[in-house]
This record gives structure tokens, C-alpha cells and sequence, in this order.
């Protein structure tokens, strides 16, 4: 209990907060000020303010400009973290209160918008009292710190101190656009050693590996343009640069409108899958559904 009336004396407000995180982004208390809304006298009062109450210095002046100490400028990068946080939460928790139940899902950002959002509908049909919040980065996910309910992991099953629930293998295909396929006389796999290829930069050795399935033994280095998202080499097959080796899950509507089409019939399968992983020890009805109707979908 002394801990906490401890705690509670020093900590600074929301407000002081704010002046500090804004004054350290600017290096300045009159970009601040604008910032916030405030005048300067009031920004360089809560900077005093927080001074006292920790003890230390943040800033040092040079010349009329500003300067973080060393101690504020790790307190200002810390903070600007937690901040983004609570607005976060704050947003997450706006949305919830539209809703019965607000699940906080996180996946990558091709698998979702190629996969998961067209699918989401029928989710919301099923399952109308439950709202979905849905981030995607291609950094690694952190399920306790940043609060996620389910995140759709792409790798080996080996995320710690969580349940995960394979939703797929991945199995890659060659494509190309019917007019590629039709000026390059494309008839099956050996006829791409001499077409224009798309590379995915962090796979280089996809294309031999599916080459090698297909029959093919002489392909090793194989040339052509490199991409570093699926979604811009889905691009480039569909206006036509080359052919492209993709994940079939991620080109379903070019599959079935024949915006691509498939060169011959070689599924190459890859040593990873896609996991819906779940913290351990929480007990969530919505987010097992979601996980339920996921499954359904794959």
C-alpha cells in the first residue's frame, strides 16, 4: 500500500504526459505548444512539473533551441510506446462498446487482404455480436504487450507460451496471364527456363526447388525480376512482366476468373504453415469461435 501511495505522488498526469512526448518528437516546446494546443509557458510548466517529480533533467537548452538529455531521451522513446498503447486500447475499447464482444486479431498483411478480409462477411453473418479489430505488419507479433486475442502466424510451430492451431500447409503453384503464356508458347516447366521469371526476394531458391519437382534438373540459377511482397510479384504476373510461383490461397479470384492461369500441375509444398496462435490460460468463447470458423474456412 506505501508502494502504491508512493507511486501515485510522482506520477505525473496524462497531460504532462503528452507536453513531454510532444516537446521530445519536436525538440521544441513551441512546436509542442502548437501541437497541443497549449501555450509555451503552460508545455515548459509541465516539463518542470515532470522534472521535479522524477528528480532529473530532460532537456538542456542550446542556443534557444532544446535538447533531450541522455535520461530524457530514453524516458521519450519508452513512453512514446506506451502512449500509442493507451490510444490503442482506448479505440479497442470505443469499438467494443459497439459491440457484444471485440476480437483483437493480428496477421500478415498479404494473407489478409488476399485471404482473410474477402472471408470476414460470412464471419460477421454468423457471428454478428462479435466485432473484429484487425492489425497487419510483417514484424513479429507480441501477444501479452500488445493485447492481441488471435494472430495468424506464417512459419514452423514454434511460438512459446501460446496454443496454436494449424489452419493450412502452403503449396506454391507457377502462374502467369493467359497473353504470357500465349507469347512465350508456354507448355509446361521447361518451357519457363527461357521466359522472363518473378522472384520473391526472401525465397530465392523456390523457383529450382519447383522446378526440380516439375522434372526439371538443370535449373539452379534462374534470372528474372525480384519483388519483396507477394502482392506486387501477384501484380507483375497479372500485367503480364513474367510468371510467378505463389501460394494458391493468396490468387483464388485470378484462379477463377482466369486472370491467371496455372502452368502445369506441380504443387511445390513448403516447410511452413499458417497457425492461428492464442495466448495461454485466457479463457475467450468469441476468439474460439473465430478460430472455429477460420478452421471452416481452410
Amino acid at each position: 500500500m506505501v508502494e502504491n501511495r508512493f507511486a501515485r505522488r510522482f506520477l505525473p498526469s496524462f497531460a504532462v504526459l503528452r507536453s513531454f512526448a510532444s516537446a521530445a518528437r519536436h525538440q521544441s516546446f513551441t512546436l509542442a505548444a502548437e501541437e497541443l494546443n497549449l501555450t509555451q509557458s503552460a508545455v515548459s510548466r509541465h516539463i518542470r512539473d515532470m522534472e521535479t517529480a522524477l528528480g532529473f533533467s530532460l532537456f538542456r537548452r542550446v542556443g534557444r533551441r532544446v535538447m533531450l538529455t541522455p535520461a530524457g531521451k530514453n524516458l521519450a522513446d519508452a513512453l512514446e510506446d506506451d502512449l500509442d498503447r493507451i490510444v490503442q486500447t482506448l479505440h479497442r475499447a470505443i469499438a467494443a462498446g459497439m459491440s457484444d464482444a471485440m476480437l483483437n486479431v493480428a496477421s500478415l498483411p498479404t494473407f489478409a487482404s488476399r485471404w482473410l478480409v474477402p472471408r470476414l462477411p460470412d464471419f460477421e453473418r454468423k457471428h454478428p455480436g462479435i466485432g473484429i479489430n484487425l492489425t497487419t505488419r510483417i514484424d513479429p507479433f507480441d501477444l501479452a504487450h500488445e493485447r492481441f486475442d488471435v494472430a495468424i502466424h506464417f512459419g514452423r510451430e514454434n511460438w512459446p507460451d501460446a496454443k496454436l492451431t494449424k489452419l493450412f500447409d502452403e503449396a506454391m503453384i507457377a502462374v502467369a496471364s493467359p497473353r504470357f503464356v500465349e507469347e512465350h508458347a508456354i507448355e509446361g516447366a521447361q518451357t519457363l527456363l527461357d521466359a522472363p521469371l518473378l522472384h520473391l526476394q526472401n525465397r530465392p531458391g523456390v523457383w529450382a526447388d519447383w522446378m526440380r519437382e516439375a522434372g526439371v534438373q538443370d535449373a539452379q540459377v534462374l534470372p528474372g525480376k525480384q519483388f519483396d511482397q507477394f502482392t506486387m510479384v501477384i501484380a507483375g504476373a497479372v500485367a503480364g512482366l513474367g510468371a510467378g510461383l505463389l501460394p494458391a490461397y493468396l490468387i483464388e479470384e485470378e484462379l477463377r476468373t482466369g486472370t491467371l492461369v496455372q502452368i502445369g500441375t506441380t504443387r511445390h509444398q513448403t516447410a511452413n504453415s499458417y497457425f492461428l496462435v492464442q495466448p495461454l490460460g485466457l479463457e475467450n468463447p468469441s476468439a474460439d469461435a473465430f478460430v472455429a470458423w477460420l478452421c471452416q474456412q481452410a
